[in-house]
């Protein structure tokens, strides 16, 4: 069984940055897809960005440009890095991992993951 846990959540002004991880333990990192998805109150969950096991990045429209997903796989962590935040970021941040592969665009909904962790709040004040 993986799990996931997320850290690096907080309150920053806008335009300000943080750094999201995401530890993973009891499977094996390095085979699984990560992604990471947010939710903000009273909307569905939104697809982020995501990571293939040999590091190709996918990211939705919105995202590109401001965040930067990355992995360690010997650390077994995934990062995510917001920049330029903006108050309509303020979400649940959440990672989820897959241990399949088949290109890394095609893990953008949410029903593609197997794991998640409780999530991380990031609130972006204006």
């Amino acid at each position: 069984q993986v799990q996931l846990v997320e850290s690096g959540g907080g309150l920053v002004q806008a335009g300000g940055s943080l750094r999201l991880s995401c530890v993973a333990s009891g499977g094996t990192f390095s085979s699984y897809v990560m992604g990471w998805f947010r939710q903000a109150p009273g909307k569905e969950r939104e697809f982020v960005a995501a990571i293939s096991q040999s590091g190709s990045a996918y990211y939705a429209d919105s995202m590109k440009g401001r965040f930067t997903i990355s992995r360690d796989n010997a650390k077994t962590t995934v990062f995510l890095q917001l920049s330029n935040l903006k108050p309509v970021d303020t979400a649940v941040y959440y990672c989820a991992a897959v241990p399949k592969y088949y290109s890394v665009d095609y893990y953008n909904r949410a029903a593609r993951y197997d794991y998640w962790g409780q999530g991380t709040q990031v609130t972006v004040s204006s």
